[in-house]
């Protein structure tokens, strides 16, 4: 039986999660981020807008009396914005516990994606691409992972957000 007191369950608990991609769709692309960095998903709420802050930090959210910086993902990647629907969600996601909300058209599903079936990316020159860790290709389909420091860790310094 593993110790809690000496961090085996711990231990086990990330082995549960690795090769475990949440995806999601943004325009009609679909995406994954490790589920390891979510902590939840919820539907589109009212959003405040800051002053000053790029176009893609659409603003802060109140979420259970924590304020959250949120992030429009199709924005971030150069698209253009849309009307946010009730298949828009926000994904909730902490990097050195800081939280930070991702808008995206949809969430999809958790799939496990073992790293025998992820490559690297292509080497193109454009602004999505940089955030793009590897190509997934779960049964055949081609799923572009993220790699959230790097969506994420520019916002960081930009909205001097820290706890």
């Amino acid at each position: 039986m593993a110790d809690p007191w000496n961090g085996e369950e711990e231990g086990l608990f990330h082995d549960s999660l690795r090769d475990k991609y949440l995806t999601f769709q943004v325009e009609r692309e679909q995406y994954g981020i490790e589920i390891q960095y979510v902590t939840e998903i919820i539907g589109i709420q009212p959003i405040t807008a800051v002053p000053q802050m790029p176009d893609y930090i659409r603003g802060i959210i109140n979420l259970r009396g924590t304020v959250i910086p949120v992030m429009d993902v199709r924005v971030r990647f150069g698209l253009p914005p849309r009307a946010y629907s009730d298949r828009t969600c926000i994904i909730v996601v902490e990097l050195k516990e800081v939280a930070v909300g991702l808008i995206v058209d949809r969430v999809a599903e958790v799939m496990s994606i073992p790293a025998e079936d992820i490559v690297p990316p292509p080497d193109i020159r454009n602004g999505e691409s940089r955030f793009v860790a590897g190509v997934g290709k779960p049964s055949g389909a081609m799923l572009l992972l993220l790699d959230c420091h790097r969506l994420i860790n520019e916002h960081l310094v930009i909205a001097g957000a820290s706890n």
